[in-house]
């Protein structure tokens, strides 16, 4: 096995972990897709393939050897890999999923891991999406009282507080399913947030750490606009759909890798949420 660590959502990434959408389809577990399926016919097999193939090109093409989690067909969210586990820099933490849906999920990741984590929640919900490592020493943890509750916040925070790092919960409206979806780092110094609600102490507090960020509008955020993964070196993954955002990055000098995920944001995850970091090169 190998030892997985990530001090940073910035880092160079050069391990990662997704699941194919062999068995996807969107369940009615949060805000975004209970509107999807209001008005929308579920996807077809070879449309989700197509896409998601679209993401592991890019990764590649960012440098990142690509990990395969073998899907379970019980299991049609195992596709958002970042919910599950967190890999910290002492390795990786096993979440406890808030969604009867997808609890079964921890069965995969621990034989992934090989049973092999730095730590376990075990207080209330963690979820990895509510997670923010942004540089080392310094981390964000979102707490809606739903996907990640307060005691799982705390808890995982006051391990991070023990190695002498720096750690915010930030509440924030369930409505919003994971911080992720409000907020997403970008390269060293920069981030992606909805600023129009996101609470202004904590845009301040980014300020106090040298993080500026790029305004993403309430709908765009809601169409997961805010969702993108850093890859290290200037370069970012970013949905097709966020065109406004996308052409926002690349006037800030980076390189945007830009497939097509217009399924799987409809369903309430893009690039940050399929994907789960398992090493990262400061």
């Amino acid at each position: 096995m190998a030892d997985w660590t990530v001090s940073s959502e910035t880092g160079a990434l050069t391990d990662v972990l997704v699941c194919p959408p062999d068995h996807y389809r969107w369940i009615p577990t949060n805000t975004i897709v209970r509107r999807t399926l209001a008005g929308a016919q579920q996807p077809s097999a070879m449309a989700l393939a197509a896409q998601h193939k679209e993401l592991v090109h890019a990764l590649r093409q960012g440098g990142a050897q690509v990990h395969v989690l073998p899907p379970e067909p019980h299991l049609p969210y195992m596709v958002y890999t970042r919910d599950s586990a967190v890999v910290t820099p002492w390795g990786p933490v096993l979440c406890q999923l808030e969604r009867p849906q997808r609890r079964g999920e921890y069965a995969g990741i621990i034989d992934f891991h090989a049973a092999r984590f730095w730590r376990k929640s075990s207080a209330g919900t963690l979820e990895g999406g509510d997670i923010h490592v942004m540089k080392p020493g310094v981390a964000v943890v979102g707490a809606s009282g739903g996907r990640t509750d307060l005691a799982g916040a705390e808890q995982f925070a006051g391990w991070l507080r023990a190695e002498g790092w720096e750690v915010r919960v930030e509440p924030f409206d369930e409505h919003f399913l994971h911080l992720d979806v409000l907020f997403c780092m970008a390269t060293p110094g920069l981030a992606v947030a909805c600023l129009d609600v996101l609470d202004p102490d904590f845009i301040a507090w980014l300020k106090g750490h040298g993080i500026r960020c790029i305004d993403v509008p309430y709908r765009d955020a809601m169409a997961l606009g805010c969702n993108i993964l850093a890859l290290g070196g200037g370069r970012v993954v970013s949905a097709r759909g966020s065109a406004g955002l996308n052409a926002a990055l690349r006037a800030e000098g980076l390189s945007v890798l830009d497939p097509d995920l217009s399924l799987f944001t409809a369903g309430g995850g893009g690039p940050h949420c399929l994907t789960c970091p398992l090493k990262r090169e400061e």
